[in-house]
């Protein structure tokens, strides 16, 4: 009972009750309440071992979030090109952070001349003090056609249980390059912690595609994550206008985009060849009209007893928290949560507490913290 009184005890300090709000869902009741603030656009979230968190903010911001929810700016970030849908976007703490200090960030990396920018992983070591900083940090994936615009970096980062990388691209807005095996664009790629290319990767000696491509044919995936019922990867893309789509991608398969489409081009005419074509992989899931999708989850915590094996999905549109029922490897039913009560839901991540948290796409951005009422 102590241990209790004094957690609750933490919990009211850390946090203002006037910053929570209470909502009932159709499983549980839940508390949405605040962590941090005063974030610019807000992208990318990870959990370290002491507690803190790591918040990446779109212009190229990285910082640390104490438990108690004081923020501190990281020094050292690599370059970013910020522009648009571009800049410091994932963040992943390696699964040895303990012993190594190790992170991964995906970010939009500039050229040379800085006029074109492609998508970009680097790994670091952060030193963990009052003036945290980033040390070794080296380019372990950099896209080779860089190109214009601020359009379609993809960018999200999933390590697996035998701890390769998988890093969704973009197509750039330059559609036709999703197809094109040559290409990092429009791709699911998949590479060691060291950047080097597992061996059994299906286009690993070059002949017929780079070599760090996974999967083909993604229009531009900002969500991923591994699940553990099924022991593969899962991706949520953004599609047009409708087309929205949820793939589970497999080794050298191609997942259609811009072939097959179940979305319109935004000024309403059909995309590609229609919704099916042999040779071409259905989504698991799709929307329309469409959410504009970000972040995702998959839910294996106690705090929500009833959403154990749900998936989440951040939603930019309608501002809204998708939970969605899976069974046997399909969706069976989805729940909209949070509609518009706090604005643009860009991620969403399993802290190890089992609360669920999310970042808010907006100029001042949120940490919020789900939590059962």
């Amino acid at each position: 009972m102590k241990r209790s009184l004094l957690a609750a005890a933490v919990l009211a300090f850390a946090i203002s009750p006037a910053a929570a709000q209470v909502f009932k869902t159709e499983l549980h009741d839940v508390t949405v309440e605040t962590v941090a603030a005063g974030f610019a656009h807000p992208w990318g979230l990870a959990f370290l071992p002491d507690r803190s968190m790591l918040v990446t903010e779109r212009d190229g911001g990285l910082n640390r979030v104490g438990p108690d929810g004081k923020t501190t700016k990281v020094a050292g970030v690599p370059k970013v090109w910020a522009g648009g849908q571009g800049g410091l976007l994932d963040v992943v703490a390696d699964p040895d952070f303990a012993n190594n200090r190790t992170i991964f960030l995906s970010y939009s990396e500039p050229s040379a001349d800085g006029d074109d920018a492609g998508t970009a992983v680097a790994r670091a070591r952060i030193v963990l003090s009052q003036t945290p900083r980033l040390q070794k940090v080296r380019v372990i994936f950099s896209m080779k056609r860089k190109s214009g615009g601020g359009r379609h970096f993809g960018s999200r980062i999933v390590i697996s249980p035998d701890r390769k990388l998988f890093i969704t691209t973009g197509d750039r807005g330059e559609r036709e390059r999703a197809q094109d095996p040559m290409d990092h664009a429009g791709k699911v790629l998949r590479i060691n912690r060291d950047g080097s290319i597992p061996a059994d990767n299906p286009f690993a000696d070059g002949a017929k595609g780079l070599p760090e491509i996974w999967s083909i044919g993604h229009r531009n995936a900002q969500g991923a994550i591994w699940n553990p019922r099924t022991r593969s990867l899962w991706t949520v893309a953004h599609g047009a206008r409708g087309g929205d789509e949820i793939n589970r991608p497999e080794a050298g398969k191609n997942y259609g985009w811009p072939v097959i489409s179940y979305g319109k081009h935004y000024w309403g005419g059909s995309i590609g060849e229609g919704t099916a074509k042999p040779g071409m992989e259905q989504p698991v899931y799709f929307w329309d009209p469409s959410i504009a999708p970000s972040g995702m989850a998959f839910y294996t915590g106690d705090a929500f007893p009833r959403w154990k094996g749900n998936i989440f999905v951040g939603a930019l549109k309608f501002q809204l928290l998708a939970r969605l029922e899976v069974k046997n490897g399909k969706v069976v039913r989805e729940e909209r949560l949070f509609g518009r009560e706090f604005g643009r839901i860009r991620d969403v991540r399993q802290g190890p507490d089992g609360f669920l948290y999310l970042l808010t796409d907006e100029r001042n951005g949120k940490l919020l913290r789900i939590r059962p009422s």
